[in-house]
C-alpha cells in the first residue's frame, strides 16, 4: 500500500516536473520564433533578439511605419526617419544613411505592423539595392511586442492627440500621491510608481472590462513611467503605452494646446 502511494506521489511529481518544462519550452519557443520567411532578401530576428540588441545597442531599430504611426506607439528605443508621403523615390533610404552618418555596414532591425505588413520588407529591399549590407526584420512586428510585454513609447504628439481629440485611452500618473495632489491632469488617475512594491498595482483602476483599453503611462519623468509600463507588462493588458519625457513638458503642451 506504501509503495503504491509512493509510486503515484512520485509520477505526480513527474508529470508536474514535465508539465513546467513544457510551459517553460512553449514560452521560449514564442519569444524566440520567427515567421521563418523563404527567399527573403534578409532575414529575420526574434522577439527575445530584439530585447537583446536594445539592451546592449548593437543595431538601431528601425520602425519602417509612417510617422503618425510611429508617434502613437513604438517599440521603447525604436527611432523613424520615414520620409513626407510626397517624397521621391530613394528618399527613406537616403534617410536611413544619413542616420548611420554613411556606413551602409551598420546593423540594422526593422519592424512594422506584423506579418502582414509590408513596410518593413519594402524598406529592407530598398535599403539591401541601396548598398546596405547588414539588415534584418523583426517581421512578428509590433503587434506580437505588445502582446508579449514588450514596453512601448508614446510621442508628445501622440499623447496629445489621443487626450485632447480621440478620448480613447485611460491615463495613469506614475509621480507619487504628494506630487499629483499639488497639481495634476484633468481625468488622469494616480497610481504611485513608489508604491507598486506595496501592491499599489492591484490597487489601480484597471478598465477590468476590456483588456484591450488603450492605457498611456506619464510620470515625473520617463524612467518613473517606465517604472509603472514594465509593471503593467506582467498583466494582461496589451494597449500599454508610456510617455518617456517629463510630467512639467506634457502639463506645458497640454495647457497650450
Amino acid at each position: 500500500m506504501l509503495a503504491g502511494t509512493f509510486v503515484r506521489a512520485s509520477l505526480a511529481a513527474a508529470i508536474i516536473t514535465v508539465a513546467a518544462a513544457d510551459a517553460a519550452n512553449a514560452q521560449g519557443g514564442v519569444y524566440t520564433a520567427t515567421l521563418g520567411e523563404m527567399n527573403a532578401k534578409t532575414g529575420e530576428v526574434s522577439t527575445a533578439q530584439v530585447h537583446q540588441i536594445l539592451a546592449d545597442g548593437s543595431a538601431i531599430v528601425l520602425d519602417s511605419r509612417k510617422r503618425s504611426e510611429y508617434v502613437a506607439g513604438h517599440i521603447a528605443g525604436a527611432q523613424n526617419v520615414s520620409p513626407p508621403a510626397d517624397a521621391p523615390a530613394g528618399a527613406y533610404a537616403a534617410a536611413v544613411e544619413k542616420l548611420v552618418g554613411g556606413d551602409k555596414s551598420k546593423p540594422l532591425v526593422l519592424y512594422c505592423n506584423g506579418q502582414h505588413c509590408q513596410a518593413s520588407r519594402t524598406l529592407s529591399d530598398q535599403l539591401v539595392a541601396a548598398g546596405f549590407t547588414n539588415v534584418r526584420r523583426y517581421q512578428l512586428g509590433i503587434p506580437m511586442w505588445r502582446a508579449l510585454g514588450g514596453p512601448v513609447e508614446i510621442e508628445l504628439e501622440g499623447v496629445l492627440r489621443v487626450y485632447k481629440i480621440d478620448q480613447t485611452a485611460v491615463f495613469f500618473d506614475a509621480r507619487s500621491a504628494a506630487d499629483f495632489a499639488k497639481g495634476n491632469l484633468a481625468g488622469t488617475h494616480n497610481v504611485p510608481a513608489d508604491l507598486l512594491a506595496t501592491d499599489g498595482l492591484r490597487k489601480a483602476p484597471m478598465p477590468n472590462n476590456d483588456f484591450n483599453t488603450r492605457i498611456i503611462l506619464f510620470g515625473q519623468d520617463g524612467k518613473q513611467a517606465r517604472t509603472l509600463a514594465d509593471a503593467i507588462g506582467k498583466t494582461p493588458y496589451q494597449n500599454v503605452s508610456y510617455f518617456p519625457g517629463s510630467f512639467d513638458a506634457l502639463a506645458a503642451a497640454v495647457k497650450t494646446q
